[in-house]
C-alpha cells in the first residue's frame, strides 16, 4: 500500500471523480475533500478512503487552510495535493509556501499559477514568450469602442481577467457582443460586479476547431508527457466547456507549448487550449488550465494517466516520459451537459443529426458513467432529479 496519500480538493464535480479513478485502481489511498456534502457526487466513488467535510476555501479561508495543514501534520508521509477547481488553485497559490512543507505539489514559484490563470498576466506572458494569441483590449484602454470596432470587429466577446470570480457572478465564461451598445453593457455589467474584463476578437472556426494540449512538466520545466485532443462539442455552444473530445494527434501543437511552458518555469500538470484559425490555419493560445481537467479519464484510456504521472513524481518515483503520437480516436463524453449541447446546437442549426450521430461512432469514456464504479453516477442522477423537482416547484408556486 503507498504511504503517501492523494488528498483531492472540490468533489462535486467529474474533476474529483476522475482523479480518483485514475489513482485509486493503484492502491493509493484518496482522500475526498469539499465544503459540504449535498451533490458532491464523487464522494460516493468506490476509490475514496476518506470523505472528509471541510472549512469553506473562500468564506473560511484561514480555518480551511488549518485544518489542511493538521491533517497533513497527522499523516506519516506527506500527502499529494490535487485541486479541481480553479478556487482551489488560487487558495493553493496565494498559500503555496505554507502547503508545501505539509503536501506534494509540483509548482514551486509561489504567484505563477495564478500569472497563468489570470487572463491579462497570460497575455503578457503569451506575447513575450511569442505564443500567438487573439487581438485584445483590456476595458481600461482609451477610445476602447473606436478601437474595438476598428480593429477587432463584431461579433467579439467579453472574457473576464479573474476567470473562477466571472464565471461564479454570471454564470457563464465570457459574454458575446454583437455591436457598440452591447459592447457598453456587458462592460458596465463587468463593472457593477468589480471584475475586470478584457475585449477580444474571435478567431474565425466552429467548435471542432478548439484544440487541447495537455502536458506534465517535471522539475526542470521539461515536457515528460504529452497528449493533444480536438473538441468536437461544447456546452454552452460556442464559448463552454467540453461536452465531446477526441483524442487527434496535431504534433504542432507540442512545438508550440513546450517551448513556451520551458520559457515561464511551469511546473506540473497544464492544459492550453488552442484555436486554429478557419482562415489562416494558425493555432492561438485561448487559455490554460492549471489543474488537471474534465478530460481525464479519456487521456488515461488514450495512454497517459497525467493524475497518476504527477503523483509519482512527487513521491519520488517518475514515470518514463511518454506521449500519444498517433490517432486513438478515443472521445471523452459528458453525458448531460453533451445532450443539452447537441439540443442548443440543433435548435440554433448549427449541426444536424447526420453530422453529431457519426461522432458516436468511436470508443466512448463517459464523464461519470461507469458500471465498475456506478454510485457516483446514481449520485449525479439524484442531484439532476432534485434541481428539475425544484424547477417545476418554482413554476407552480
Amino acid at each position: 500500500m503507498n504511504k503517501n496519500k492523494a488528498v483531492i480538493l472540490g468533489s462535486n464535480y467529474f474533476i474529483a471523480l476522475s482523479i480518483l479513478r485514475s489513482l485509486g485502481p493503484f492502491g493509493i489511498p484518496c482522500v475526498a475533500m469539499d465544503h459540504k456534502k449535498k451533490d458532491s457526487y464523487a464522494f460516493l466513488s468506490k476509490y475514496v478512503t476518506e470523505a472528509i467535510i471541510t472549512p469553506h476555501y473562500q468564506t473560511s479561508p484561514q480555518a480551511f487552510l488549518t485544518y489542511l495543514i493538521e491533517y497533513a501534520k497527522h499523516q506519516t508521509e506527506k500527502p499529494v495535493l490535487f485541486p479541481c477547481a480553479d478556487n482551489y488553485v488560487e487558495f493553493i497559490d496565494a498559500n503555496l509556501n505554507e502547503l508545501k512543507q505539509y503536501y506534494l505539489i509540483p509548482q514551486t514559484e509561489k504567484g505563477l499559477y495564478t500569472q497563468v490563470m489570470n487572463k491579462d498576466t497570460l497575455a503578457d506572458l503569451s506575447i513575450k514568450h511569442g505564443m500567438r494569441i487573439p487581438e485584445s483590449y483590456r476595458s481600461s484602454e482609451p477610445d476602447l469602442l473606436n478601437k474595438t470596432k476598428k480593429n477587432i470587429g463584431y461579433p467579439c466577446i467579453v472574457k473576464p481577467v479573474d476567470s473562477p470570480a466571472f464565471t461564479k457572478a454570471f454564470r457563464v465564461k465570457s459574454f458575446v457582443v454583437n455591436h457598440g451598445s452591447e459592447l457598453l453593457t456587458a462592460l458596465k455589467k463587468a463593472k457593477d460586479a468589480k471584475l475586470d474584463v478584457i475585449v477580444q476578437r474571435i478567431i474565425p472556426g466552429f467548435d471542432d476547431h478548439m484544440y487541447t494540449y495537455d502536458a506534465y512538466l517535471n522539475q526542470q520545466s521539461e515536457v515528460t508527457h504529452w497528449v493533444t485532443c480536438n473538441k468536437f462539442r461544447q456546452y454552452p455552444i460556442n464559448f463552454g466547456a467540453s461536452s465531446f473530445t477526441i483524442q487527434k494527434y496535431v504534433p504542432e501543437l507540442h512545438t508550440l507549448g513546450a517551448p513556451f511552458f520551458k520559457a515561464i518555469g511551469y511546473k506540473g500538470f497544464a492544459e492550453i487550449e488552442f484555436k486554429k484559425d478557419a482562415v489562416t490555419g494558425d493555432y492561438y493560445l485561448i487559455e490554460i488550465n492549471v489543474r488537471t481537467t474534465t478530460l481525464n479519464s479519456m487521456l488515461a484510456k488514450a495512454g497517459v494517466n497525467f493524475p497518476y504521472v504527477q503523483y509519482c513524481e512527487m513521491i519520488g518515483d517518475p514515470i518514463p516520459p511518454s506521449a500519444v503520437t498517433s490517432n486513438t480516436n478515443i472521445a471523452f463524453w459528458f453525458e448531460y451537459e453533451d445532450l443539452l449541447a447537441i439540443r442548443a446546437y440543433l435548435k440554433t442549426k448549427q449541426l444536424t443529426l447526420k453530422q453529431i450521430l457519426p461522432t458516436f461512432k468511436r470508443p466512448l469514456v463517459p464523464a461519470v458513467f461507469d458500471l465498475h464504479d456506478l454510485k457516483p453516477f446514481l449520485g449525479m442522477l439524484g442531484m439532476l432529479g432534485g434541481r428539475f423537482v425544484r424547477k417545476i416547484q418554482r413554476s407552480i408556486s
